[in-house]
């Protein structure tokens, strides 16, 4: 049994927020707090320890009260860099990642990676989600930045990145990984449901986050 003490939460904010307007995604109003405040309560719940990867407005972060790193890689690499900064400064054998754009993840996301990783014998387990494939029809489909890793893939990804590597998938897809669908008769299906916009996440804070065509 993989304890909560065993795993470190790691809250994703370092992005550019290309498709808010550039605007700091994490620091955007979420029922009445930051967006990244809310994410990081939510998993404060699920983990024993929490921190988040950050790249501007460092001090706005550090008010939430976790410990904040910035990439180790240059220019925005990407969520890759924030897995590989969140290793680098993990304390606990496990890490679980979670987007600050994503505030209604399951309450039970932990423990249901933990409990898929450990049953499948797997160094990461990887949530994934009922999504709209654009054409009517919903799949259940990987959501890569909802990972749960062993500490000991740091070196594995920093030779993945060290080669020009960038996604995710890309780098899960080297290693055994546990694939856990969260699309069980009460799963909420909107739990998965990302803000790109400022109108999605006042669509997500109101109730009412529409489908992507």
């Amino acid at each position: 049994m993989i304890d909560i003490q065993d795993i470190t939460g790691l809250v994703l904010a370092g992005g550019r927020g290309s498709r808010m307007g550039g605007v700091d995604k994490g620091l955007q109003g979420f029922r009445g707090m930051p967006l990244a405040l809310h994410t990081l309560m939510r998993l404060q719940l699920q983990t024993g320890a929490t921190m988040v990867n950050a790249n501007r407005n460092l001090a706005a972060y550090e008010s939430f009260g976790a410990p904040v790193w910035p990439d180790g890689l240059a220019d925005y690499a990407g969520p890759l860099a924030g897995f590989m900064t969140g290793l680098e400064r993990c304390e606990t054998p496990w890490m679980l990642t979670v987007p600050c754009d994503t505030p209604l993840f399951p309450l039970d996301l932990a423990a249901r990676l933990a409990a898929a990783a450990e049953q499948a014998g797997t160094s990461i387990a990887m949530a994934a989600a009922p999504e709209a494939d654009g054409s009517g029809h919903v799949a259940v489909r990987p959501q890569p930045v909802f990972c749960l890793l062993r500490v000991e893939l740091l070196e594995s990804l920093t030779a993945f990145t060290q080669a020009g590597g960038r996604k995710i998938d890309a780098w899960t897809g080297q290693h055994a990984c546990a694939i856990v669908p969260f699309n069980a008769p009460g799963d909420d299906p909107q739990a998965f449901f990302n803000a790109n916009t400022l109108a999605e996440l006042h669509a997500l804070e109101a109730g009412t986050p529409h489908e992507r065509p």
